[in-house]
């Protein structure tokens, strides 16, 4: 074993040099993605070759330490994001090739031919409730093929369930990031979510008018008021009460399926709009037992996902994960102060989760419907092969950017970028949030930030007098805006619209999105900092 290795964050002397130099890998990426409008795995390649490049050069990462860093993204890019995106993807297939989706249509129909409605139905409703239960890129995944077998526009689909898929994402997988803020900074788990709880339902009860304004002019936004605030309301609400009075791990799917039921009710026997925007028209309605047919293959994935997340399986699935120290790289790279407490060596393990993974729950739905539907096992894998040859540039895209968001992991570079942001004195707040937002565009997941950043915003908010709690669940909410602009949601939606190529158009469509949303949550964190401190949970407690 090797001498550690301790990260610097600073290694040309200067701290503005030394950032510039840690934002090349995203910058190539954003650059061949958005202005070259390179496809996006090969612009994911250029990205990751400049952090290799980087890494070695600047930082002297050590190159054994560099291909092992690749090798753990590289395993972890396959099981944790590319698999489950796959899987996603083969359960729509699937449904389609058994005729259950023309009824799926239908029975959506027969709630509301409005297509505003059932945006708000399917990517935002029912979207949330696929992110509570394994989140990974399948709420976006699975939204946006159903939206497109409706017939939404591709491009203007991708971007809208990319945006909708916000809503849920500091609750997702069953609250891992909420679990994961409590890991690294030791702070009570009750207290984060409720936080979160708190800074979170303000921006979900702007996103269904966000969301239909995308599609629409301000007219015709604000023919479906009703409908919108109803869904706002209700996600927000129980998301309100859910996060602050009983759990950080079913907040989505309480959210999502419950939200689903009111606007089912209310647009089918309370309210419809006075102006309708059709894209299809209701053909009868369907019986119980056909609707619920046409349904099985996403119910199959929730209740999949959901027995796979339960604590006591997900532990017997564990067994079989092949978890493993990195050679080379396992407890070799050490964090360094300021961005923790003291020096802390990095854990480093291959995380191949075949079986634990939430993509297998969801291939396993995929077989299960097929066969339930009466498609051959041979034909049923027949869609699989298929589905796996659409979308194998994707998944090099994936791979290649989860080996470029380990690299800097442990490289340190995604510290340097979060230290630049931090020395704003009292507007800490707004720009810690921006951190959370930059490290979900970097690493994909708001878990990864708040494991990069979490330990950073506590150490901060202390030094700054501020509240831990707070700025532990901003990053976390700031996060949450950040996920629609990272590298392998945007490929994700791509490919499962059909989109592939147009990664970088979307990109600059979203980004305005992006920012535009993380600065209200930064606004709403400003506030409960200086404004109505009062409403933090524990006040002063962890001060």
């Amino acid at each position: 074993m090797g001498q550690p290795w301790l990260q610097n964050f600073n290694p040309l002397g200067n701290a503005w040099l030394s950032t510039i130099a840690a934002a090349i890998p995203i910058s190539t990426l954003i650059y061949f993605l958005a202005i070259r409008r390179t496809a996006a795995w090969l612009a994911a390649v250029f990205g990751f070759l400049a952090a290799v490049i980087v890494s070695l050069a600047v930082f002297r990462m050590p190159a054994r330490m560099v291909a092992g860093a690749v090798a753990d993204g590289l395993v972890y890019g396959w099981f944790r994001i590319a698999w489950i995106a796959v899987a996603a993807v083969f359960v729509y297939d699937v449904s389609v090739e058994s005729g259950q989706f023309s009824l799926v249509k239908q029975s959506i129909a027969n709630i509301s031919t409005d297509r505003r409605l059932q945006v708000l139905l399917i990517a935002f409703a029912f979207g949330g409730l696929l992110e509570g239960a394994g989140g990974g890129g399948a709420p976006v995944a699975i939204t946006g093929a159903m939206l497109i077998g409706l017939g939404f526009p591709p491009f203007e689909t991708t971007l809208i369930c990319l945006i909708a898929n916000s809503a849920p994402v500091a609750f997702g997988s069953l609250g891992n990031p909420v679990r994961t803020l409590v890991a690294v900074t030791g702070l009570p788990e009750a207290d984060f979510s409720a936080m979160l709880g708190r800074i979170l339902p303000w921006s979900v009860l702007v996103l269904p008018f966000w969301l239909i304004r995308i599609m629409c002019n301000a007219r015709e936004t604000l023919a479906v008021w009703p409908g919108l605030l109803a869904g706002g309301v209700t996600f927000a609400a129980i998301q309100f009460f859910w996060s602050n009075y009983m759990d950080a791990a079913l907040v989505d799917l309480i959210s999502g399926i419950v939200t689903l039921i009111v606007l089912a009710i209310f647009f089918h026997r309370v309210w419809k709009p006075k102006s309708s925007d059709p894209l299809g028209d209701a053909r009868g309605a369907l019986p119980f037992r056909r609707a619920a047919w046409a349904w099985l293959p996403f119910v199959l994935i929730g209740v999949f996902v959901v027995i796979w997340g339960l604590p006591k399986v997900n532990r017997t699935l564990e067994q079989t994960t092949f978890n493993q120290p990195v050679p080379g790289l396992h407890l070799q790279t050490v964090r360094m102060p300021p961005v923790v407490p003291q020096p802390e060596p990095q854990p480093a393990l291959f995380d191949g989760a075949w079986l634990a993974a939430p993509g297998t729950a969801v291939f396993l739905a995929g077989i299960v419907a097929g066969l339930v539907a009466g498609l051959s096992l041979r034909r049923t894998l027949g869609v699989f092969v298929r589905c796996i040859a659409r979308l194998s540039w994707s998944v090099v895209a994936i791979m290649a950017m989860l080996g470029t968001g380990f690299l800097t992991r442990y490289c340190g570079m995604d510290a340097t970028m979060g230290m630049a942001m931090s020395h704003t004195g009292a507007l800490f707040p707004l720009f810690g949030t921006l951190i959370g937002w930059l490290g979900v565009a970097l690493s994909g997941t708001d878990a990864g930030s708040n494991a990069l950043f979490g330990s950073f915003q506590v150490i901060t908010a202390r030094h700054l007098g501020l509240s831990p709690i707070l700025m532990g669940a901003a990053n976390s909410a700031g996060g949450v805006m950040g996920k629609m602009i990272a590298a392998q949601s945007l490929v994700i939606g791509c490919a499962a619209t059909g989109q592939q190529g147009k990664e970088g158009l979307l990109f600059r469509a979203v980004l305005k999105h992006s920012a535009a949303l993380a600065l209200l949550v930064g606004l709403v964190v400003l506030a409960y900092a200086y404004l109505f401190p009062g409403a933090i949970p524990n006040g002063h407690q962890y001060w």
